[in-house]
């Protein structure tokens, strides 16, 4: 089967061995897996991250974010058959989605929102995970819940940033507040349903005292944490919540203590990593956001189509992700002849 692949870490993208075209045997389904034929994917920064490690590997296949069709399924599999149309982001520590056959354990999946083309749906599994687990299951945040409390996303432009925004504008009564440092991821954010929109370049504090929120309730850090820490700690009201996602090289959290914050950390690999108990949550999520994707609740993230399933295409989607001034989801749709 084609596979998009890597064997040595670090190297820049624009290097042809950063990412190469490969064939790769075929994969064989597990007791509780899905073998998926992948029709398109998404780029996302842990992508970028994982390549940029250190040392060599044996050929890596990248990719967590997939649509495609249920070819085969394990001796275990109870939630599809072969022929279902299907997305899911995968778990960090198997085989990514860069490749023409993918094997996906079925409690990760959901069924691909019917309204939407492959391209589209493509956009959505792993952020919408992110986004849902951030606000739901790490900051508790109650469902038609949050009337009079506010809401503050740090990168409210990028992949997870633009299905956060829709979750809390659409099932929560939270005020929203997203930031973005240029004209069109302004818009972006303002159209997707924030109901202010400030900087994150400028300083947050005074931007927020300017629009009535002296103090927010909630943070989500979805981007540069550490740089925006100390003002993020101001802005919090006392018993606050921060919640981020990143990779901050260190955090100094003795300050949180003289407020009463908490602080929560969101790995969407987290559940499949350690197959805990409630896995199959990630699969029933995954099944509410179609329906509200179908029913006109959400829309897709998708921000810039890429072409085909290649490594030329994928090295092109990285160095975006890379330069930091990609707006929603990077997409990719098909292997080609």
């Amino acid at each position: 089967m084609k596979a998009i692949v890597f064997t040595e870490h670090g190297l820049p993208i624009d290097s042809a061995q950063a990412l190469f075209d490969s064939e790769l045997p075929r994969p064989t389904p597990g007791p509780r897996d899905l073998l998926v034929e992948v029709q398109a994917i998404s780029v996302n920064p842990v992508d970028t991250k994982i390549r940029a490690g250190a040392g060599k590997t044996a050929p890596r296949v990248l990719g967590w974010d997939a649509v495609g069709t249920v070819r085969e399924i394990g001796t275990e599999v109870t939630l599809f058959q072969p022929g279902d149309q299907v997305y899911y982001a995968g778990a960090i520590d198997r085989p990514g989605s860069n490749s023409q056959l993918h094997l996906v354990d079925e409690r990760i999946v959901g069924h691909k929102p019917r309204s939407l083309d492959n391209a589209s749906a493509a956009a959505l599994p792993l952020t919408s995970i992110t986004a849902w687990e951030l606000l739901f299951d790490r900051l508790g945040v109650v469902e038609n819940a949050g009337h009079g409390q506010s809401l503050l996303i740090i990168g409210a432009a990028g992949g997870v940033g633009s299905i956060l925004l829709q979750l809390a504008r659409q099932l929560t009564g939270l005020t929203v507040i997203g930031t973005a440092s240029r004209p069109e991821t302004r818009q972006w954010v303002s159209e997707l349903g924030a109901h202010h929109v400030i900087d994150h370049s400028q300083p947050l504090v005074e931007q927020l005292n300017a629009i009535g929120y002296p103090e927010v309730d909630l943070v989500i850090s979805l981007t540069h944490t550490d740089s925006h820490f100390a003002q993020l700690i101001a802005a919090l009201r006392p018993q606050g919540k921060l919640a981020l996602i990143d990779d901050p090289a260190s955090l100094d959290v003795v300050p949180l203590k003289r407020k009463s914050l908490s602080l929560h950390w969101e790995l969407m690999f987290t559940r499949s990593l350690y197959q805990t108990s409630d896995m199959i949550k990630q699969h029933e999520l995954l099944e509410r956001v179609a329906k509200l994707i179908d029913d006109g609740v959400l829309k897709t993230t998708l921000g810039e189509h890429f072409g085909t399933i290649n490594a030329a295409n994928l090295r092109r989607a990285h160095a975006l992700i890379e330069s930091g001034r990609a707006k929603g989801k990077i997409v990719l749709e098909g292997f080609g002849d």
